[in-house]
């Protein structure tokens, strides 16, 4: 377990105490942006297969078992999880970079400037309250942090970047789903979004869902549970 909680911190310090900060940009002034891409990815990999494997070598403790009603609840709210990662791939701010700060938020912008980190925020939110161990509280916690801490840390490194046009994007947009829209900064535009992301989201979750067994080793659902 101490190995298990060793890597999740490891992983949450180079994505957060890293990643986005002013450390990186000093890193970045030394190395190049593209060393220090090349160098945050290999110690990613690393990071996370230390994770990994910690975790399935961890010695763990059950605390809670979820019952069957809260599985199904669990499992729509992982339904979400994957229309977002899919919607996240057609306009993805984390991904922005020095462009398309100054466009007009367009589709999934419109509810949420972090599509892709909310829906691995879910699926680590609904994998942690599912499971009820000690091992995944400490490999589904680090990935719940890490999701809910880059997003400000996102937003604070876009804002060094690019001041004024982060300003008119951010005014816009919200970290939370749906918050510009319920404070009338913004509108609700299903058609900018499109029937793609929705579809793909919900047969890759019902494949998922039947196949959970087989490639896990647990199901889901617990049906009558």
């Amino acid at each position: 377990m101490t190995l298990l909680i060793l890597a999740a911190a490891l992983w949450i310090f180079i994505h957060i105490g890293v990643s986005g900060t002013r450390l990186r940009d000093a890193v970045v002034v030394r190395l190049g942006e593209g060393r220090f891409m090349i160098a945050f990815s290999v110690a990613s990999a690393v990071s996370i297969l230390l994770l990994v494997l910690a975790w399935q070598n961890a010695e763990t403790t059950f605390l809670w078992a979820a019952p069957g009603w809260l599985r199904w609840i669990l499992a729509f709210v992982m339904l979400a999880a994957f229309v977002l990662f899919m919607a996240s791939h057609k306009r993805n701010p984390t991904a922005v970079g020095n462009k398309g700060l100054g466009e007009e938020p367009r589709g999934i912008q419109r509810i949420t400037r972090h599509p892709m980190l909310w829906s691995f925020a879910l699926w680590a939110g609904v994998h942690l309250i599912g499971n009820g161990d000690t091992a995944s509280l400490a490999f589904f916690g680090a990935f719940l942090v890490t999701a809910l801490a880059g997003m400000p840390s996102i937003d604070a490194k876009l804002a060094r970047r690019q001041p004024e046009a982060w300003r008119g994007f951010a005014a816009k947009t919200s970290i939370l789903p749906f918050g510009a829209i319920l404070a009338g900064r913004n509108r609700l535009a299903l058609s900018e979004i499109g029937w793609m992301p929705p579809v793909v989201g919900l047969v890759l979750w019902a494949a998922l869902l039947h196949f959970h067994r087989g490639i896990f080793g647990v199901p889901a659902l617990i049906i009558g549970g």
